[in-house]
């Protein structure tokens, strides 16, 4: 039986998703969670791998069970397990064996959360990058839309990246003000290694009057990373939601 879960967690303490030796990882704390009810170590595999102190708003993954277990059990069960550390399953469902938490999506979703304001963070100290000069965020969101589209994403791809290609297809990006907060919504089918922190990071030195908007056109079309903004902290950045075409998964 393959069971769906969306999971939401802080990942300041982490050191990002992916199961690693010596280290606290998102992974490998759900599959410590599923144990009690699995019996055998079981795999559980992300729609995305965050990076250390990245956050997930709405991440999802799948794993599969010898036995047939309620979907409510499972959750239960789980978050029982992680009442001590920022992680919660959301939810729980099944899913047939074509799904495929990583493969199986059409659409990616991340934030950006600036706080732009000279006095520090406090209550969201580690879930926002702040930016003290003021930021002009339409400037910033029109600058953006350069964006949408099929293009050589190379001027964000971070060096480290191991994509075979650094052309990727970005669904909409926008850019909008909630007060002293501002929030860079991402829409893709996939994304390049630090792509959003590294568009964030050119996009802030639009806001703030450093580049016009042919500066970011032309470092766009550079291809050429050294060119770019710095990389913005992973402390702002949420994984945001997935989605799916779920009538061909249904059980």
């Amino acid at each position: 039986m393959r069971y769906k879960i969306t999971v939401e967690y802080d990942g300041t303490p982490f050191c990002g998703w992916q199961r690693q030796d010596g280290v606290d990882t998102i992974q490998q704390r759900l599959e410590k969670a599923l144990l009690p009810l699995s019996k055998i170590p079981v795999t559980i595999y992300g729609s995305g791998r965050t990076d250390t102190g990245v956050h997930a708003l709405a991440q999802v993954a799948h794993f599969d069970l010898n036995n047939d277990i309620d979907c409510f059990r499972i959750q239960e069960c789980m978050n029982a397990y992680l009442r001590e550390v920022p992680i919660c399953v959301l939810s729980v469902e099944k899913v047939n064996n074509e799904f495929d938490a990583r493969f199986s999506a059409v659409e990616r979703t991340y934030i950006y959360k600036i706080l732009n304001r000279r006095a520090r963070a406090c209550i969201d100290a580690n879930r926002v990058w702040r930016v003290v000069p003021l930021l002009d965020n339409e400037k910033m969101h029109n600058t953006a839309q350069i964006l949408v589209g099929k293009h050589d994403f190379s001027s964000f791809r971070a060096a480290g990246c191991q994509s075979n290609s650094p052309v990727k297809t970005m669904n909409s990006i926008s850019v909008t003000r909630n007060g002293e907060l501002i929030i860079v919504e991402v829409k893709a089918r996939s994304f390049l290694y630090h792509q959003v922190r590294n568009i964030v990071g050119s996009l802030v030195n639009v806001g703030s009057g450093k580049w016009s908007e042919e500066d970011f056109a032309k470092v766009f079309q550079a291809k050429d990373r050294t060119l770019a903004g710095m990389t913005a902290p992973a402390c702002g950045l949420y994984f945001a939601g997935v989605k799916y075409d779920m009538e061909k998964f249904c059980l």
